[in-house]
């Protein structure tokens, strides 16, 4: 437990220093053999450490006196949801939170937004955050998918390994922010299914083999 303390506080801070969160906005997770590790309510990036995590039952129950993140409940939805799930990222990064202030999906516009498990990545409706209609909504927009944009709000990841939830919190941040480029320049061209299908036929043979990755 204690190195998974010491790798969910350092993705954390790398949410930071990559520009995904500002400030106290966003938080972390890990499943846990009893639930998850989240972070504390109310804490930067600069501030968290290892001992501040704080261990909760799906329900939210927790012991001691600091709090898990307010968006607990969304944590745990999709663990409940998504049995793959291991580690889960939530921020208000800018590309991402501005595509889902405009309640849009991010469409098909580039082959690489099937790297999130399907043709789109979609959006959740807005509920007011920390509340279990949130958790509800996130959980089931994010359905078959690694990834989903919450209206007016921000994004949610998962991943099977702390750096891949990195990585996948970056590239959905990328892909939004060059999606809104291209509807600031026009209409984007979105992909047909018969150049996804291909796209996915050529990403299966992408890329070298790595060994397995642990959190």
């Amino acid at each position: 437990m204690t190195a998974l303390r010491r790798t969910i506080a350092a993705l954390y801070r790398d949410l930071g220093t990559h520009g995904l969160n500002a400030g106290t906005a966003g938080n972390v997770s890990a499943r846990t053999k009893h639930g998850m590790l989240i972070t504390p309510t109310g804490i930067t990036g600069a501030d968290v450490s290892p001992k501040a995590l704080v261990e909760t039952a799906l329900d939210g129950t927790y012991k001691g006196r600091v709090a898990p993140s307010s968006e607990w409940a969304m944590h745990a939805a999709i663990f409940r949801q998504a049995p793959e799930a291991r580690v889960i990222v939530h921020t208000h990064s800018d590309a991402a939170t501005a595509l889902a202030c405009l309640n849009r999906p991010l469409p098909p516009f580039h082959y690489a937004v099937l790297a999130f498990g399907g043709p789109d990545v979609p959006i959740a409706p807005y509920e007011t955050f920390g509340t279990p209609e949130l958790a509800a909504a996130a959980a089931h927009a994010i359905a078959g998918r690694t990834a989903c944009l919450l209206a007016n709000h921000g994004m949610i990841c998962h991943a099977p390994t702390a750096p891949a939830a990195l990585r996948t919190a970056l590239l959905l941040e990328a892909l939004c922010r060059q999606y809104l480029l291209a509807l600031s320049a026009g209409t984007p061209r979105l992909l047909t299914e018969t150049e996804l299908e291909a796209a996915r036929d050529r990403n299966a043979t992408y890329g070298q083999p790595t060994a397995k990755e642990t959190p």
